[in-house]
């Protein structure tokens, strides 16, 4: 591929050095606490944001995200450019040791997700990309090794029988009538569990053909996901509008909403 632009490596190194120190603190042991909101935090998710922050920061670009201390909505919408990152996605995951725990990076331009980064520090692979680029995997060995990099193409078919990922901690919502609307395509329907934003390697490697969320989450739970979803002809949209998602919102947190895939799209718009 050509040459990546400079903000676009750095996040992803960013998304890698984060992702190693995750994997020393998962491997070495640690305790969580617990915010007042009853969520669970550990140092790991600290150490992340601050890797994160040290390597982006030079770049000039705003950044939201779980950890990071969160701007004024006045000072945000002055913002044409800026990161979205979630320094480990699934915490749930991570203190339940299942390895099923994410490091997602986001950059969003005037409310739209152009470029996402996705990375599974258990297996250290990632996959990133966006409109602008296309959509590429590896493991954190070829980094450096661009010919290693794997391009990823749109999904050709539905999956048979058709195959819904869903989350693994979250179960609440009117999720039945959105399966209903999946048996007018597929009589079949198989359920693929999985924690954290690693459902996007799923639907972006055409493993899974559809993501309903009706329970809550947060903009850089979901951003980099719809960046790479929408790169491959998919696409992330609000349950009750059916339009695609929008970030640095007054409101950070997410309506419900369906990721589908390029295959599924096509015939259940």
């Amino acid at each position: 591929m050509n040459q990546l632009e400079e903000k676009y490596h750095k996040a992803i190194e960013a998304a890698i050095e984060a992702s190693k120190k995750i994997i020393e603190i998962y491997e070495e042991g640690f305790s969580p606490i617990y915010k007042e909101d009853g969520s669970p935090l550990t140092k790991a998710d600290l150490a992340s944001t601050q890797i994160i922050s040290d390597i982006l920061e030079p770049l000039n670009i705003p950044i939201t995200g779980e950890e990071s201390e969160k701007s004024t909505f006045e000072d945000r919408l002055k913002w044409t450019e800026c990161w979205c990152i979630d320094p480990l996605d699934g915490t749930k995951e991570f203190v339940s040791r299942n390895g099923e725990f994410a490091v997602n990076i986001a950059l969003i331009r005037n409310g739209i997700a152009v470029f996402g980064v996705i990375t599974s520090p258990v297996k250290q692979e990632l996959i990133f990309g966006g409109k602008e680029i296309g959509v590429y995997a590896f493991h954190f060995d070829d980094f450096s090794i661009t010919e290693n990099w794997k391009t990823i193409e749109e999904p050709q078919n539905i999956n048979s029988p058709l195959v819904m990922t869903c989350s693994r901690s979250h179960h609440s919502g009117p999720i039945l009538e959105f399966i209903n609307e999946l048996h007018i395509v597929s009589e079949k329907i198989e359920f693929l569990k999985k924690g954290s934003s690693l459902k996007f390697f799923d639907l972006a490697f055409g493993k899974a053909d559809a993501y309903p969320r009706f329970a809550p989450t947060m903009e850089w739970d979901i951003a980099a996901g719809q960046a790479i979803l929408e790169a491959l002809g998919g696409s992330v949209y609000d349950a009750d509008t059916k339009l695609p998602l929008r970030y640095n919102k007054e409101n950070l947190l997410n309506p419900f909403f369906i990721a589908k895939t390029k295959p599924l799209l096509d015939i259940l718009p």
